[in-house]
C-alpha cells in the first residue's frame, strides 16, 4: 500500500505550545497553574458580545462577501488611519479572515513560488515556518539575540539576504519574547527591504498591547506600503480569541490573489463575529486600555520576580509574555518545563517551541491573574532553588 500522506506535511513538527497544553488537559488536576497559553484571561467585553447576540437575534446568519462586511472593512481602515497612520481602500485592499493565522497562511501561498526564500526572525510564533513549507518556500530562520532585546538588527538582515529572498516576516510585538521594534529600529529595516526589493509580512496582532511606547508599522515608511502585507486581528486586544477573526491589508495586486485562496478554502469569516468586531473597533478603546493596564502591572511583577530569583529576564515592551533565561541551570528548556510541571504543577512553554534559538529560555504568559502569577512564581522559585542545590550551583 502506498503512503497516503503528503511528504512535506510529515516533515512539520506539531506545535510545542499545544504539547504542554494537552498534557495539562490530560492531568485533570485542579491544582495545576498553566501559564502556557497566549489567551487573555478577560471575557470579551459585554458591549461587543451584545452586538454579536443582537446580530443573531436580527437573523444575520448569512454568508458575508468573501472579503468581509464592507461596514467592518471601513472600520478597520478608520482604525489603522487613527492608530497606525496608514490607510487602505476597504473595497480592494482589506480582507477579513478567520483569525490572523489564516491571513499568514494565504499570504504565503499567494506570494511564494517553489524555492523562494522567507527570512523568519526567531524566536517567533509557531506557524510561520510551517506555512512557508506548505507554500513550497524555503524558510530561513534568523536567530535574534537577547543582548539586542530580541530585535531584528540591520546587519543580521543584510547578511541573510540572497538573490532568492522574497519575503521577510516581521513578528513585532513579538510572541514569545515580548520584544518590539520602534520607529527608529524599523527605519533601517525598511531601507534594506527597498534596496533588495523584498516584501514584508508584518504580523501586528499585538500592536495594541505595547507599554511605554506607541506601535509603529513598517507600512507607514515611504516606499513600504506597496511591499507590506499588514496582518492584525481581534483575538488579543479585545479578548476575542474564540470569535476567530483577523484581517489582512495589502495592495490590491496582492490581496486579490489572497482572496482566491480564501474563497475556496473558507468562503468567509463568521458573520456574527464580524458584526461584533464592528462594535469593538467603534467603542472598544477603553476596554483595551483597561486590559493593557492590568497586563502592564503583571508584566512589571514578573520581570522583577524572575530577575530577583536569579533568572535573567529582559523587560518586554509588547504582547503579554516574558522570556526568562534558564541557561545557568544546566537544563534544556524542554526538560525544565517537563520537570516543573511534574514537580510543582506549573505549566510553561519551552523556548524551543518557537525555534532552535529559543533554547535556554521559557515563554511565560501573563494573561493570568496576579494572584495566579504570584502562586506560580513561588513554585517556580522553589523548583529553581532545588535544581541549584542538586547541581551545586
Amino acid at each position: 500500500m502506498r503512503n497516503p500522506l503528503c511528504s512535506k506535511v510529515q516533515t512539520i513538527r506539531p506545535s510545542g505550545i499545544r504539547k504542554f497544553f494537552d498534557i495539562v488537559a490530560e492531568m485533570h488536576d485542579k491544582d495545576v497553574i498553566s501559564l502556557g497559553v497566549g489567551e487573555p484571561d478577560f471575557d470579551t467585553p459585554w458591549h461587543i458580545r451584545d452586538e454579536g447576540i443582537y446580530s443573531l437575534e436580527k437573523g444575520r446568519t448569512f454568508y458575508t462577501s468573501n472579503a468581509g462586511l464592507m461596514e467592518l472593512k471601513e472600520e478597520i481602515d478608520r482604525y489603522l488611519t487613527r492608530k497606525c497612520h496608514v490607510s487602505y481602500d476597504p473595497a480592494d485592499e482589506i480582507m477579513v479572515t478567520v483569525g490572523g493565522s489564516e491571513a499568514i497562511d494565504i499570504a504565503m501561498r499567494a506570494m511564494l513560488d517553489p524555492g523562494d526564500e522567507v527570512i523568519i526572525p526567531e524566536p517567533c510564533y509557531v506557524s510561520y515556518l510551517p506555512c512557508v513549507v506548505l507554500a513550497d518556500g524555503v524558510p530561513v530562520p534568523l536567530a535574534l539575540k537577547e543582548e539586542n532585546q530580541f530585535k531584528l538588527m540591520p546587519d543580521q538582515l543584510e547578511a541573510a539576504i540572497t538573490p532568492k529572498t522574497k519575503l521577510l516576516v516581521l513578528p513585532f510585538p513579538n510572541n514569545p519574547t515580548g520584544s518590539i521594534m520602534t520607529k527608529e529600529d524599523l527605519a533601517p529595516i525598511a531601507e534594506i527591504c527597498i534596496k533588495h526589493d523584498i516584501f514584508v509580512i508584518s504580523d501586528e496582532i499585538y500592536s495594541a498591547l505595547t507599554y511605554g511606547t506607541e506601535h509603529t508599522t513598517i507600512a507607514s515608511f515611504p516606499g513600504m506600503w506597496e511591499r507590506t502585507i499588514l496582518i492584525n486581528g481581534f483575538s488579543k486586544a479585545y479578548a476575542m480569541t474564540g470569535w476567530r477573526l483577523g484581517y489582512a491589508c495589502a495592495p490590491k495586486v496582492i490581496l486579490e490573489q489572497m482572496l482566491k485562496i480564501h474563497q475556496f478554502a473558507i468562503m468567509c469569516a463568521p458573520t456574527t463575529s464580524q458584526y461584533a468586531a464592528v462594535e469593538a473597533l467603534r467603542n472598544g478603546d477603553e476596554d483595551v486600555e483597561m486590559m493593557k493596564e492590568s497586563y502592564n502591572q503583571r508584566r512589571r511583577f514578573l520581570v522583577h520576580t524572575f530577575n530577583k530569583m536569579g533568572l535573567d529576564c529582559f523587560e518586554p515592551f509588547g504582547a503579554f509574555y516574558v522570556f526568562p533565561c534558564i541557561r545557568g541551570l544546566g537544563m534544556s528548556s524542554d526538560d525544565f518545563a517537563t520537570e516543573l510541571l511534574k514537580e510543582e504543577k506549573v505549566a510553561v512553554v519551552p523556548g524551543t517551541a518557537f525555534g532552535d534559538s529559543g533554547e535556554g529560555f521559557l515563554r511565560i504568559s501573563y494573561a493570568y491573574s496576579l494572584e495566579e502569577l504570584k502562586t506560580a512564581t513561588e513554585r517556580i522559585e522553589r523548583f529553581v532553588n532545588k535544581v541549584r542545590k542538586e547541581k551545586g550551583l
